[in-house]
């Protein structure tokens, strides 16, 4: 590959060896290349979901998807690769062909065993020149005759220096500037509050847990993948004390379902009982310490984090690489473009604050009012959420030993303090803490099994509370990638000479001439979501494969109907 270029990518469908000793051999290969990128990422079929080597220069990814054959997992893949590698396991059959090209980076590279004329022919028809063979083994590199143009809404990324402005140091903003980092990007994150996390992502503590559903459900699938990277880069900086957090199993209490009927969900969608399991009424009163009513789910890679310390372990990720900076105490009113294509971020009065070439808007509930100019309206409802503390003195309180839910949570912090909540109130201003919503989350605490005074003692309780807006999305899932240009669908949609049928041809605010992107509507679920959806984020910037299959990228996009309806009613 030539010198200068951002990352190499290589598909490496090879599943005879360990994959640490194929990382080992790949990176120290890619160390010795003198025009090698500036990253090697490696996806592969097996091995860990990701890891990191040399500040993540080097970077192992699973290809996406939990089952099925090589080309379907292909299928759902969404990546430009420069070198694919294969072994005799691999069957270069039709259907693997075409997603090869498909895949294929412009001059990509292949490496397979040595193939028979009808295999060495099927690569010529998808736009392989096929070289001699040496030491048995096939070369091939891709020259197709021709390339169709790229649609809309995946125009080449950004070009030119590899900066950002991310609005909003909460979790979105926090994580997408760690996401950024990690594919060599620099970033400078604008908050109008004096440091990180002070706004709703200052809980004390929130939950963080994957869902279950029978069939599986996109919601299921995204919050078990988001979960899963979660819970792997949480541990390490709970056990080295920078994150307040808990991660030894989360207990989601559920009174619609016995054991049998569990046990049919489970055998239906076949998930490993190391991610959820069901357990009894008892086993949940032996993992909670409560006098819980009923069984419920068991997540195993779950529970809590302090979604401060969240925000600041993510961002201190990137600052220590020196590609991340904090500008507190920035309130951002508006957004331009300079006239020579910079995002420029504005104050009340029309003072620059801050610009680079790429924005990324992360700051919740305040995202629409900034994209009004320039893009479709985002379906974001701002909801309410009043959480309750209780002392860790209150006469009579049992504290969980778990982190569980069911109406409500309740979960003990390192303090012994138990908090509880969230209230739940769309498009409520009301920024103070109410003692009608103390009494509700109160309610349900002692349902859920949280030993409490009679209701006549706890009006007179000494509690505390925490008032939050979360910014939420219809369908509950976040929204994450450039959001629709309006002016070139109004355009298009006019002129009816260009296609608006699918999320593929809707024109977007992406690419050389535009970089805008949201990172919103994480709602009641950051915790969960935040890093994910950040690598979700980064891709759709920088050009770096999908951390998702295809179908759960789409259910983020921000054209789909559910977010904000590009094919009409938001415009």
């Amino acid at each position: 590959m030539s010198a200068g270029r951002e990352r190499q990518v290589v598909l490496d469908l090879r599943t005879g060896t360990d994959p640490a000793a194929r990382l080992a051999q790949l990176h120290a290969t890619w160390r010795a290349d003198p025009l090698r990128g500036e990253r090697l990422i490696v996806l592969a079929l097996d091995g860990p979901d990701s890891l990191d080597r040399d500040g993540a220069q080097v970077q192992w990814m699973r290809v996406p998807g939990e089952s099925g054959d090589v080309e379907q997992r292909l299928r759902g893949l969404q990546a430009q690769v420069d070198r694919f590698l294969l072994d005799a396991r691999v069957t270069l059959t039709p259907d693997l062909l075409r997603g090869l090209h498909r895949l294929a980076a412009p001059r990509a590279t292949l490496v397979a065993p040595r193939t028979h004329a009808a295999v060495r022919g099927g690569l010529a028809r998808n736009g392989f020149v096929v070289d001699a063979a040496e030491s048995g083994s096939t070369q091939a590199r891709f020259a197709p005759r021709f390339t169709l143009p790229q649609p809309a809404a995946f125009r080449p990324p950004h070009q030119g220096p590899r900066e950002a402005l991310v609005l909003g140091a909460g979790l979105a903003g926090c994580a997408a500037a760690w996401a950024l980092a990690r594919q060599g990007w620099s970033a400078t994150v604008l908050d109008r509050q004096a440091a990180p996390a002070q706004e709703t992502s200052g809980n004390p503590g929130g939950l963080m847990h994957g869902t279950f559903n029978a069939p599986d459900s996109l919601h299921a699938r995204w919050f078990r993948a988001a979960s899963l990277l979660t819970a792997r880069l949480a541990r390490p900086a709970i056990a080295s004390g920078a994150v307040a957090g808990d991660l030894r199993g989360f207990v989601r209490l559920e009174d619609r379902l016995d054991a049998t009927q569990a046990a049919a969900q489970l055998a239906r969608v076949g998930l490993p009982d190391t991610y959820v399991r069901w357990v009894t009424a008892a086993e949940a009163r032996h993992h909670t310490g409560l006098d819980v009513p009923t069984g419920g789910w068991f997540y195993a890679d779950a529970g809590w984090l302090s979604p401060g310390d969240w925000c600041r372990w993510l961002l201190a990720q990137a600052v220590s690489a020196g590609l991340a900076r904090f500008q507190g105490q920035t309130e951002v009113a508006a957004l331009r473009r300079s006239p020579s294509g910079e995002w420029q971020a504005l104050d009340h009065q029309g003072q620059l604050l801050a610009q680079a070439p790429v924005v990324v808007l992360a700051n919740a509930g305040a995202v629409n009012r900034l994209l009004a100019p320039h893009a479709a309206a985002l379906r974001l409802q701002a909801v309410r959420g009043q959480t309750t503390l209780l002392p860790a003195d209150t006469p009579g309180l049992c504290p969980p030993r778990m982190a569980l839910s069911g109406q409500g949570y309740g979960l003990t912090l390192p303090d012994g303090r138990v908090l509880t909540g969230a209230t739940s109130q769309a498009e409520d201003l009301d920024g103070s803490v109410r003692l009608a919503d103390h009494q509700h989350n109160l309610a349900r605490a002692a349902q859920l099994g949280i030993c409490l005074p009679d209701m006549a003692a706890r009006e007179t309780m000494a509690t505390a509370g925490r008032v939050g807006w979360r910014a939420t999305t219809p369908d509950r899932l976040p929204v994450i990638g450039p959001p629709v240009d309006r002016t070139a669908f109004d355009a298009a949609r006019q002129s009816g000479r260009t296609r608006l049928d699918g999320l593929r041809h809707v024109p977007r605010c992406h690419g050389a001439s535009h970089g805008l992107f949201v990172h919103a509507g994480l709602g009641s679920r950051g915790i969960t979501s935040a890093a994910l959806g950040a690598q979700v984020l980064a891709a759709w910037v920088t050009g770096a494969p999908f951390p998702v299959e295809a179908a759960l990228r789409d259910a983020l996009d921000p054209a789909g109907e559910k977010k904000g309806d590009s094919r009409g009613a938001a415009l």
